[in-house]
């Protein structure tokens, strides 16, 4: 077995247990922290498919910054089980269903991910995802789109402040 074949698996077993502890912790806090690993291990999927701006990504939005809100913001609504309203069955079956359904898009993926496997690797040439080859695309052939979104995001900015300051 190689390196790379006992990362896949570790990070595999690793992304599975937390997302299962996930679902089954008490605490909301732990269930964060829970997270926090899931996206780890999920970075370090992306690493091994060579998709590094990924996973960079993953880690600075997802583990970084929404999950530092989630925590915050668990952390600031004191949770605690006597103050949760019950479920009626409806909703609870509503959710067994809703489930079922995920699981039947999930099934249906795996069986059609031998076959999109197949389609990448005849159409690179090894370096899809590579941040240079992102780059290049950016400001190449979609500069006047990426520079429109940053003054969008520039004047997003500024409205916040606004808004932020007249409070």
């Amino acid at each position: 077995m190689s390196i790379t074949q006992f990362l896949f698996y570790f990070l595999t077993v690793l992304a599975l247990f937390s997302a299962v502890m996930v679902v089954v912790s008490k605490n909301p806090v732990h269930s964060v922290l829970w997270l926090i690993a899931v996206f780890f291990a999920i970075s370090g999927h992306y690493i091994l498919l060579n998709a590094q701006f990924l996973a960079i990504v993953n880690l600075i939005v997802y583990a970084g910054a929404i999950m530092v809100l989630f925590l915050f913001v668990i952390m600031l609504m004191n949770l605690n089980a006597s103050a949760e309203p019950q479920k009626n069955n409806w909703l609870k079956l509503a959710g067994v269903i809703a489930g079922g359904c995920f699981l039947m898009v999930l099934v249906s993926l795996v069986k059609q991910a031998n076959e999109l496997n197949n389609i990448a690797v005849t159409m690179g040439t090894g370096e899809i995802g590579l941040i240079k080859n992102l780059g290049k695309a950016l400001f190449n052939d979609f500069v006047v789109p990426f520079e429109i979104s940053s003054v969008l995001f520039l004047s997003a900015m500024v409205g916040a402040v606004v808004i932020g300051k007249k409070a």
